[in-house]
């Protein structure tokens, strides 16, 4: 009867995994080069932020053949998974390997202080949407 009461008790308490935000302040929109892949963010969001003379996105540095993190190789304009070899352009489209579907993008938005918000919690890979706001953010300054 003990035993019962305890195991009831217990279910009044679930585990609870306790982890942190997924959205984050990126920083001053400012800050980044058009052009580059910026990979200040890739250690400890693992993600990167793009910008184009159009706007900003940000891909999920996650390969999507097994979750391995891809690397970016600027002089060959393309990421790269050191696992199986998948390789994506700058879009974060598959140009070869094993990947079955496109690199993620994370929501984006730009705050009133002029900061970029990046939310990776809301991801899409679709071709079509992922050009489009939550997951572009046009921006010409």
């Amino acid at each position: 009867m003990g035993a019962g009461a305890a195991a009831t008790a217990r279910f009044f308490f679930p585990n609870v995994i306790y982890e942190p935000s997924q959205k984050f302040n990126a920083g001053s929109a400012k800050s980044y080069e058009v052009g580059i892949v910026d990979t200040r963010w890739l250690i400890e969001q693992r993600l990167w932020v793009v910008r184009t003379p159009q706007g900003f996105y940000a891909l999920w540095a996650r390969c999507t053949h097994l979750g391995c993190t891809p690397n970016w190789f600027a002089d060959q304009n393309r990421f790269r998974c050191p696992c199986h070899g998948s390789n994506y352009d700058l879009g974060g489209d598959v140009i070869a390997g094993p990947a079955p579907r496109a690199l993620w993008r994370t929501k984006i938005e730009l705050a009133t202080t002029g900061d970029l918000m990046i939310d990776k919690a809301v991801l899409e890979d679709r071709p079509g949407l992922r050009e489009k706001e939550p997951y572009f953010l046009p921006f010409t300054a």
